[in-house]
């Protein structure tokens, strides 16, 4: 369904952004929603850098249900929805759990009643591996079972994958929902115009790469390298954005299509785990530089390793990767660079 209009709430985000590059592109005119307290403005005239023009953009809560139905009443004949706001930050989600709670379940809560009251259908929404918490057998399926939470963060995911479920087997709603449970994104678009822009000290480990390569950061540290993995370091599924960005496009296209059931769960990942060190080493070989870092203690939390089993998500949903973990470096590192040019 070509030039079908696609609301996309956080829209302004890190995924976010590029899904609205790679919508645009794919023949889609998407509408974002962003209240910009977890991104920047910038992210708006980077993707109209990108796509040589400006993408609507309303800057509400999507927690404020009357804010939503004015959005929706506004852009007539919306198709569907791309759900990425929510709050994502797992050690602010333990000092501030009522904050996640209301945020990131309340805003899923008032968009399904909003979606329903304006009879939009189609939702893709943003899940995440944490779902599957420290799991038994790897590499993780769908079908692997959702263990209790490591965080608030990660329990509003699973509460969020469970009233769409619930919804899904009331019997009393059109809606039809893809949960997308990602890996690791990192890199950023490959024209440096949008990327990943951690507000304060990053919590993931590329921005924290990159910042300490640029020399924004003295060094690095490694957070153990004496769990059971072939270096010692933790193991992660990483995915280029972008990648992941075009698999909500293939999501989008299955449910506009018809094609989806009333609720379904996609890993999306690249079905290969690299270790911290591999990932380093990546990067500098993509960039060039030798990184400062240093091995220091466990961190509280941590999964020593996941990575997602795939088979589903490229027979099912028909989406692959096709981003190397070096392209993908290259990548943020560019981004890096284009940082700090327009911050001199």
């Amino acid at each position: 369904m070509a030039n079908a209009k696609i609301l996309v709430t956080g829209g302004a985000g890190y995924i976010g952004s590029h899904t609205v590059v790679e919508l645009v592109e794919a023949g889609y005119e998407p509408v974002i929603i962003d209240n910009f307290s977890n991104s920047e403005e910038s992210a708006l005239e980077g993707i109209a850098a990108i796509l040589g023009r400006d993408i609507p953009c309303h800057r509400i809560d999507c927690t404020d249900t009357e804010a939503l139905r004015q959005v929706f009443r506004q852009e007539q004949n919306i198709q569907g929805v791309i759900h990425f706001a929510a709050y994502k930050a797992v050690g602010e989600s333990v000092a501030e759990p009522l904050k996640y709670y209301h945020n990131n379940v309340g805003s899923l809560v008032a968009l399904l009643q909003v979606m329903e009251e304006f009879h939009v259908y189609n939702l893709v929404f943003s899940s995440s591996c944490t779902v599957y918490g420290i799991p038994e057998q790897l590499p993780v399926t769908e079908q692997t079972p959702v263990q209790k939470a490591n965080s608030p963060y990660g329990n509003t995911k699973k509460v969020c994958e469970e009233i769409l479920t619930d919804l899904a087997n009331s019997g009393s709603s059109n809606i039809k929902a893809t949960a997308l449970r990602y890996f690791n994104p990192i890199g950023a678009h490959a024209s440096a115009k949008i990327g990943e822009l951690p507000l304060g000290v990053p919590n993931n480990l590329v921005p924290f790469i990159t910042q300490t390569a640029a020399g924004i950061r003295k060094e690095l540290t490694v957070f153990g390298n004496d769990y059971d993995t072939p270096d010692g370091t933790c193991i992660r599924d990483y995915i280029h954005v972008v990648d992941l960005a075009k698999a909500h496009v293939v999501a989008v296209e299955r449910l506009l299509q018809g094609k989806a059931q009333s609720i379904e769960f996609f890993n999306v990942g690249t079905g290969t785990g690299n270790t911290v060190l591999e990932a380093i080493k990546a990067f500098e070989k993509a960039s060039g530089q030798e990184l400062n870092y240093k091995v220091g203690p466990r961190r509280a939390g941590d999964v020593p390793k996941i990575y997602a089993d795939v088979t589903k998500s490229t027979q099912e949903l028909g989406f692959k990767t096709t981003s190397t973990l070096e392209e993908a470096m290259k990548s943020a590192w560019d981004w890096q660079l284009s940082l700090q040019k327009t911050e001199v």
